[in-house]
């Protein structure tokens, strides 16, 4: 979407703390979102479906990268996001929220 990259790497050096930052598709807004979590939410807990995360926990960059948590995301997002993966888990994702919640008949 609109300045995805621009929005994800703000959110990742923004990010106070530890905590991840997703790329996720709001299932009832049906609509691509950035968020940022803390600690060990998934967004899951929110009905989002995560399509990129990316771990912004200390012990994730510190030995490659110091503190220079800017390094750590151009890395991640020029050599460690795999575009088809990501491309495939929005197809999936779509598909889901546009045919909605599989109906499994309970016995």
């Amino acid at each position: 979407f609109t300045n995805f990259r621009e929005k994800f790497v703000e959110a990742a050096l923004t990010l106070f703390g530890s905590g991840w930052v997703w790329l996720v598709l709001k299932r009832e807004e049906r609509r691509l979102a950035v968020i940022k979590t803390s600690s060990a939410i998934c967004p899951l807990v929110w009905d989002d479906i995560p399509i990129i995360s990316l771990d912004m926990w200390e012990h994730a960059y510190y030995l490659d990268y110091k503190n220079d948590k800017a390094k750590y995301v151009n890395v991640f997002m020029n050599h460690l996001v795999s575009w088809n993966a990501a491309m495939a888990r929005m197809a999936r994702a779509e598909a889901f929220v546009n045919l909605g919640k599989p109906k499994i008949p309970i016995a």
